[in-house]
């Protein structure tokens, strides 16, 4: 049985949620993500295997929409693969932090990638639907009762497919996070607030349990969740 993390603390605060944190320190987990998320997170491979199939059975341009995009580096990276097998793209990053938001201005010069400070429910409420509905580390942010909300949300904006990609809480996972990357990264958040991510995240069993019918959870290498809804091709 787990030791160290044998319950999820969810009550713990990131440094990079607090809205007085430093802001150099905050752009630089930003401008860090692109790494850590490259290195870990495993988008190419969600492309390969659950979007891709999807962009190519498309007609017209397919739209992405990034919940919680923070400094826009998943949008980027799918924007770069999906250039790279030429296909017509629309992406939206949405996130209600103002800090987000200058960052991407400052960041980001895509005529394909936009961005929005409107959150999940103000989307659903303006009657917008995009074809994916993606968001990155994002769960294990929010309380039960927010993860439920926004699974409804997200549910309503998507028209066919949406997948939530998560850390597991694991000893393993957070023991080897804590010896190798303070050798990587400084003067960010991404230590301090990676070992605290690791300890407010689900395990399988945790996440599935809390989510609305119809979604599952699966298990993806290394210490990842991926929460997914997948629509009928009708439901507009």
């Amino acid at each position: 049985m787990p030791f160290f993390l044998k319950k999820r603390n969810p009550d713990l605060t990131e440094w990079m949620d607090q809205k007085d944190c430093n802001q150099e320190k905050l752009f630089n987990t930003y401008q860090q993500f692109k790494t850590i998320n490259r290195q870990l997170s495993g988008w190419e491979s969600i492309f390969r295997n659950h979007l891709k199939p999807i962009i190519q059975s498309a007609n017209e341009p397919v739209s992405i929409l990034d919940i919680g995009c923070g400094g826009g580096d998943i949008l980027k990276l799918l924007d770069r693969l999906c250039t790279e097998e030429s296909f017509d793209m629309k992406f939206t990053g949405s996130d209600p932090d103002p800090r987000a938001n200058i960052f991407f201005k400052k960041n980001i010069h895509n005529s394909r990638i936009h961005f929005t400070h409107k959150s999940s429910k103000e989307l659903v409420q303006n009657g917008f639907q995009f074809d994916i509905v993606i968001s990155n580390h994002l769960l294990h942010h929010l309380q039960d009762e927010k993860i439920v909300a926004l699974c409804k949300d997200a549910e309503k904006l998507s028209k066919q497919l949406v997948i939530f990609n998560d850390i597991e809480r694991s000893d393993i996972g957070y023991g080897l996070f804590a010896l190798t990357t303070p050798m990587l990264f400084r003067n960010s958040f991404i230590v301090p607030d990676g070992k605290l991510s690791i300890r407010r995240s689900f395990r399988k069993s945790e996440l599935q349990k809390l989510l609305p019918d119809k979604w599952i959870v699966n298990r993806k290498f290394p210490f990842r969740l991926l929460a997914i809804h997948q629509n009928e091709p009708d439901n507009e």
